[in-house]
């Protein structure tokens, strides 16, 4: 039985370097500043799902520990929108980020603690040491049974000392709307916002200004009920639901309710806001609880038969407790006891009789007929990437934008890869949902370049609008500007990119309206400005080409041997814990790489933690794409329903070869 965590060998904390902090009144923080206290350094970029996840599994944890635990969080940008301090600000004012901040423009801390993927978690404790380095999401458990061990341990040997931390909270600002992602114009003709920042909608009149009502108290929570007491956790995408589905579903407009991992059903007359999908626990890939159990206590029989979602040879050790099956009362419909991850947005398919789901938490679509009771993937094996094909073997990266053009084109805002791509639905019954990509590279090529479709780059857009020529208008967030991508004239080719406007703030949501006179005007969703904005397009649609250059992710890169190279996962149970095959295999490991011929051998989907990787010398550089999931269980056998826990990461790591380089690569997923 696992019942101590083993420690790192004792390694002393590097000091904290970067340009700047925020949350802190204007002051800098050291390592000297915070000895007698807990740390935990949390290692994000804004634009990063998986790091938003985070923020919201340390919540609770900061609040309960907060005269002992002092939570600083590192940000080292992927993107160069993201290395703006400026933007850095607002990011930390969106998320509501409750902790000091230190910008780490250059990666010099990141580096320094040898992080290599966002999010890292490393905790030192209050003499100033390393004693634990973890990566990915899921791991609130570990990191709660580990601030208890060193809590225990240092109040005795007098080393820990209790009160407030660094962090000073900044003033708040108050303003109509507070960082709005998405927009719909209701039947009335009045704009329904999703106002993020309020954790409520916003029905704003025509002019786009004034305030007519707001729905949800604006408090983050998931409650139902009227328009006063209805809460909402940072809600994105909106969708008006069909005139003739409206009577019979019993509301108006669909939300994507992110923060949540919900859809959420709003009666317009009377504002009444009703869960529709979701259950407010976050899907996790591989776990075999993703689908609650309507009866308390039949877990295994309500194991989802996409367990194995990834197509790997991964089965979870998680076991459901009774708790956990108590969630969903009995009789509960199949779309409420279906766990989701982070929807960004939805729209409807009339081709698919649906409601299409950006699930942007774990990188797949999903269609949801709620007159049918069923949610369900449509495309994307749950691995992040740029591929295209057939919708279940497609590779999606934090799809954050939908539209619907009237050929049935479902068109996609794939912000990681930073690329607009397509969906293709079936055509009949014998028919079959493709992916196709008409601008992007890939998860580390980004930039603003026009022209051409196959060399235009776009930098982590968010929305997307199909204009009345067919053309799309893409809310190419991280540039600041409303791009457009038209199809070649003769129907051949990958079409050309161009600019229509520039100088924006964060824009996430563009809304398209069509004047008699064949003028066209565009409603952009200005997020970080706080505002809509109009732009008025000419009937016959055009735009400048621009070049402002490519950009590629840089990251410290790591240098390895030709030949065989040793890949170690490192994962430790939580104190308490240990690995629980009852179920299956309680770890998974797959490996890739960019470009494939990188390895001659080790990629594909396995158990264990640990592989023999064979290098190709013919190939300098690349990037090795690892996903590692462990899963470990109470190690109690008196206890009947051990409580089981997930953690999971995706490495995408540059690598270089050289001769007599390293024969070890090593990531730590717990340790």
């Amino acid at each position: 039985m696992t019942t101590t965590a083993p420690r790192l060998p004792k390694v002393r904390a590097s000091e904290l370097v970067g340009r700047g902090w925020l949350n802190t009144g204007g002051q800098d923080v050291t390592l000297a500043d915070l000895r007698g206290k807990i740390v935990l350094l949390d290692f994000w970029t804004f634009c990063c799902i998986n790091c938003l996840h985070v923020l919201d599994e340390l919540r609770e944890l900061e609040e309960q520990y907060r005269d002992v635990l002092v939570v600083i969080g590192v940000h080292s940008p992927k993107f160069v929108h993201e290395a703006d301090p400026v933007a850095l600000a607002a990011a930390v004012d969106r998320y509501e980020v409750h902790h000091p901040v230190l910008d780490d423009p250059e990666l010099t801390t990141w580096s320094a603690y040898s992080a290599r993927a966002w999010p890292t978690l490393v905790v030192v404790d209050p003499e100033g040491y390393i004693v634990s380095h973890m990566a990915g999401e899921g791991h609130r458990h570990n990191v709660e049974v580990l601030v208890r061990e060193l809590v225990a341990e240092h109040a005795a040997k007098g080393t820990l000392h209790r009160g407030d931390g660094p962090y000073v909270p900044p003033a708040v600002e108050s303003r109509t709307l507070r960082f709005p992602a998405k927009a719909v114009r209701l039947p009335g003709g009045t704009l329904l916002v999703a106002d993020a920042g309020h954790h409520s909608l916003a029905e704003l009149a025509a002019d786009g200004e004034t305030l007519v009502r707001r729905i949800g108290s604006g408090e983050r929570g998931l409650v139902d009920g009227g328009p006063d007491e209805a809460r909402f956790s940072e809600p994105n995408g909106l969708c008006l639901v069909p005139d003739e589905l409206r009577g019979r579903l019993g509301y108006d407009v669909l939300v994507a309710d992110t923060v949540n991992h919900a859809l959420r059903g709003v009666r317009l007359d009377d504002g009444a806001v009703r869960t529709v999908a979701g259950n407010g626990r976050q899907y996790m890939v591989g776990a075999s609880d993703n689908v609650l159990p309507d009866v308390a206590g039949d877990a295994l029989a309500a194991a989802p038969a996409d367990a194995l979602a990834a197509g790997t040879a991964f089965a979870s050790a998680l076991a459901v407790t009774l708790g956990t099956a108590a969630e969903a009362p009995v009789g509960a419909p199949l779309v409420l006891r279906q766990k989701l991850s982070s929807p960004w947005d939805v729209a409807w398919s009339p081709d698919l009789g649906a409601f299409v789901v950006a699930m942007a938490g774990n990188h797949t679509i999903w269609g949801f007929d709620d007159e049918q009771g069923s949610i369900e993937r449509l495309a994307g094996t749950m691995n992040e990437g740029l591929v295209d094909g057939p919708a279940d073997e497609a590779w999606f990266a934090q799809t954050s934008g939908l539209a619907v053009g009237p050929d049935g084109r479902i068109w996609l805002a794939d912000s990681e890869v930073s690329a607009l791509r397509w969906l293709a639905p079936r055509a009949g019954d014998g028919g079959a949902v493709t992916a196709h990509t008409a601008v992007g590279a890939g998860l580390f090529d980004f930039g603003h370049r026009d022209g051409p479709a196959d060399q235009a780059l776009l930098q982590h857009p968010l929305g997307v609008a199909v204009l009345p020529d067919g053309s799309v208008a893409i809310a190419d967030t991280y540039n600041g500007a409303v791009r457009r991508w038209a199809p070649a004239a003769d129907g051949d080719g990958p079409g050309e990119v161009t600019t229509l406007a520039r100088d924006l703030a964060e824009p996430s949501g563009l809304l398209v309206d069509v004047h008699d006179d064949g003028g066209i005007d565009l409603l952009v969703v200005e997020s970080a400005a706080h505002r809509l904005t109009r732009l008025r397009l000419p009937a016959r649609l055009a735009g400048e080409i621009l070049d402002a250059g490519a950009h590629r992710t840089q990251r410290p890169v790591s240098e390895i041997a030709a030949g065989e190279v040793r890949l170690d996962v490192v994962f430790t149970p939580a104190t308490g814990q240990k690995y629980d095959d009852r179920f299956g295999p309680s770890t998974r490991l797959q490996v890739s790489a960019s470009p494939p011929e990188l390895l001659l051998d080790g990629a594909g989907d396995d158990v264990p933690l640990e592989r023999v990787l064979r290098i190709n010398p013919a190939v300098a550089e690349g990037v090795l794409h690892v996903t590692a999931q462990a899963a470990s269980c109470d190690a109690d056998p008196a206890i009947e329903f051990p409580a089981c826990h997930l953690n999971q990461q995706d490495w995408g790591v540059p690598v270089r070869v050289v001769d007599g380089g390293p024969g070890v690569l090593t990531l730590p997923l717990h340790g």
